[in-house]
């Protein structure tokens, strides 16, 4: 299953044009039907990683929607033509869709990170949104599960009542999960990478006017430089001449071929 927004394939990774709105009304939908389905937030770690990895670029396929996550998605979106692209933002799409759930009586389930944390996420967001159904949580062991693990937190996700599954792993391997878990388990997955320690005030947000600036990544990197060096300062600045190349082809292919671009 993909989405039927409006796309554009930056370095070879679609990514699709959205919103919060209606990124969580698509999730209601799928929701309902208990379809079993994935969504990705990309951010230039996400496309780097597909760019050496064929087996994640095959996961990305596989999504159902794939938000623009960080600002240089938003900015590659809009320089091939999705106009006034907003950036969809993993973090803040899991505030949106707990707030529709509360609403709606959606019953959500959170996988990942520590007990601690997700004790800590639970008592905030119910403070937040009155009323939110949360179904369950779950800290997996930080290691390859075996393959009866997996299967154990499938059953208990499942036993719960969940509808949809906020992932919360880190990439790329929140995304290889829920790649594996589609057609197992009948909820909605949501890759929502650092958010859970985010909004449980474990680990601090970039200021707001970074974010928009683009800047998140220097501000992350000033927090823990020992882990993100390599996100950073290589897959950034190997993002920034790639993308330029395709700008650059497809604004000449543009030129000489009008009904191409």
């Amino acid at each position: 299953m993909q989405s039927t927004c409006p796309s554009r394939s930056i370095l070879g990774v679609r990514i699709d044009g959205t919103s919060y709105d209606d990124a969580c009304d698509r999730i209601q939908a799928w929701a309902t039907d208990s379809t079993s389905c994935y969504i990705v937030a990309a951010n230039v770690h996400v496309v780097m990683t597909a760019r050496w990895q064929p087996s994640y670029r095959a996961v990305l396929d596989g999504a159902a929607l794939v938000t623009p996550d960080g600002m240089p998605m938003v900015w590659g979106l809009r320089l091939l033509g999705v106009k006034g692209q907003q950036r969809v933002y993993g973090p803040d799409l899991m505030l949106a869709f707990c707030e529709h759930a509360a609403q709606q009586h959606i019953p959500v389930y959170f996988y990942g990170n520590t007990p601690q944390t997700l004790a800590r996420l639970e008592e905030k967001l119910l403070k937040a949104f009155p009323g939110l159904p949360i179904a369950g949580s779950y800290s997996p062991p930080f290691r390859p599960l075996t393959p009866a693990e997996e299967q154990a937190d499938i059953d208990r996700i499942h036993a719960s009542g969940a509808k949809v599954v906020f992932v919360g792993l880190g990439c790329p391997k929140q995304e290889y999960w829920m790649a594996r878990q589609q057609g197992r388990l009948n909820a909605v997955m949501i890759g929502v990478g650092a958010a859970f320690a985010f909004h449980s005030g474990k680990v601090s947000q970039a200021p707001r006017w970074m974010m928009k600036l683009g800047l998140e990544w220097a501000y992350r990197f000033s927090r823990e430089p020992l882990r993100l060096w390599k996100r950073y300062l290589i897959n950034n600045p190997i993002f920034v001449v790639l993308f330029t190349g395709q700008l650059l082809r497809h604004y000449i292919t543009g030129f000489f071929n009008p009904g191409k671009r």
